[in-house]
């Protein structure tokens, strides 16, 4: 890791931003095995893994020579009253259309089919439209955001789940669009990981050092380019307004967060999923299923326990004291806070686990056997709950925390 100097250094240094916690610093150069980290608050500014556009776009043909068969080959089958019955992607999201939960199965579609599209057509558009002189800055400006919502992994660990819950009722067997399911799951994170999007807009879009003192230097939210605003008020490299702070960034924050408590109250009250067994009826909350799991599973009912209850909740609390502790210019623990936002961050994520199950199981079990799985009403309401606080995560400005920790005044709607 490299340690990076304070920002009076020479003036030919690179000069920069940090976009969590706004210290200037001079950014030193960074070999491939190595990363640059903010002196002040830690975060990692700058990653030296950097693959070529060859190889990303060599991965992303791969990853779309493997998608037909991944989404609609068989993941895995059951024989029930003799009849094999086989689960695909696509087939859960269409069981879920078509029992009138349209919402919810574009919310499943979008991260498992959607945002993994999005990311092979989003290579090829820079391999080809660097070539052809085309406008890169909206497909980088969306890889950006696009790398939390390419769920592959999750809906993997979602099929062993699902496989789990219905081996009670049919034996189990895996399907021919498994081994391409994994390859691209573990192809889109292989891609994720070393695509460096900061390399990418230093390679299309170079910015020359502004000659200025760099006190006057901000740093833009969307491409973490360090520099002054152009005659328009925008970033110089991605063309976005460039602010001191994210506007309204605490009220949209508080928004979407107020709004995910409030679902959050029917998705566990309400039955997330009805089975039908041999003409009975029986509802299962998120609680009472896992509850039902953990009889013959625990390890992978505690997978689930952490993904659909403690993960949200747990969200909605950091969030919570996040946004109060802004409000009230709370000065102490504010490492831990900022600690909290980051694991918030990269966990949020992992609560569509059980949409995915749902799916999944949608597609192995149909009113038309004896055995039925349909979807309930607390399905849709915690599926918007899980994206609502994802998206008060990415709102929220954590450079206000500073800002309220430091001055106790601080503008936040500027």
């Amino acid at each position: 890791m490299k340690i990076l100097t304070i920002s009076h250094a020479l003036p030919q240094a690179r000069y920069q931003r940090c976009p969590q916690c706004d210290t200037l610093f001079s950014l030193p150069d960074v070999k491939s095995n190595e990363s640059a980290h903010c002196p002040r608050c830690n975060a990692r500014i700058l990653n030296g893994r950097d693959w070529s556009m060859t190889r990303l776009t060599a991965m992303a043909v791969t990853m779309l020579l493997l998608m037909p068969f991944a989404f609609s080959e068989s993941l895995v089958s059951i024989r029930l009253l003799g009849t094999n019955i086989s689960a695909t992607l696509i087939g859960g999201i269409y069981q879920m259309a078509q029992q009138g939960n349209v919402i919810t199965a574009s919310m499943v579609a979008f991260c498992t089919i959607g945002a993994p599209a999005t990311l092979v057509a989003s290579i090829a558009y820079l391999y080809f439209g660097k070539r052809l002189g085309m406008n890169l800055r909206p497909v980088l400006l969306m890889l950006e955001r696009l790398k939390e919502w390419v769920m592959l992994d999750i809906y993997l660990v979602g099929i062993a789940v699902a496989s789990i819950k219905v081996q009670d009722y049919a034996s189990i067997t895996p399907g021919p669009g498994l081994v391409a399911f994994i390859s691209l799951a573990v192809l889109s994170l292989v891609t994720l990981i070393h695509m460096n999007i900061e390399q990418l807009w230093h390679r299309f879009y170079p910015q020359p050092q502004p000659q200025i003192s760099p006190d006057r230097l901000r740093v833009c939210l969307s491409c973490h380019h360090t520099g002054l605003p152009d005659e328009r008020g925008r970033c110089p490299r991605c063309h976005t307004p460039l602010r001191h702070r994210r506007r309204f960034s605490l009220q949209k924050s508080w928004a979407a967060l107020i709004a995910a408590i409030v679902l959050l109250i029917p998705a566990n009250l309400l039955p997330i999923s009805v089975i039908y067994l041999n003409g009975a009826r029986k509802e299962d909350t998120i609680l009472s299923g896992i509850l039902s799991l953990g009889s013959g599973n625990v390890p992978v009912a505690a997978v689930v326990f952490i993904a659909s209850i403690l993960v949200p909740f747990t969200k909605v609390i950091v969030l919570l004291t996040l946004l109060i502790s802004i409000h009230f210019n709370c000065e102490q623990g504010l490492k831990t806070r900022i600690r909290l936002l980051r694991v918030v961050t990269w966990v949020g994520r992992w609560s569509m686990l059980d949409l995915f199950v749902i799916s999944l199981t949608m597609s192995l079990v149909n009113r038309d056997q004896l055995l039925a799985f349909t979807m309930g009403p607390a399905a849709f309401y915690f599926g918007s709950s899980v994206i609502l606080t994802i998206l008060a995560v990415e709102w929220l400005d954590s450079r206000l925390l500073w800002d309220a920790h430091a001055t106790g005044n601080a503008d936040y709607t500027d």
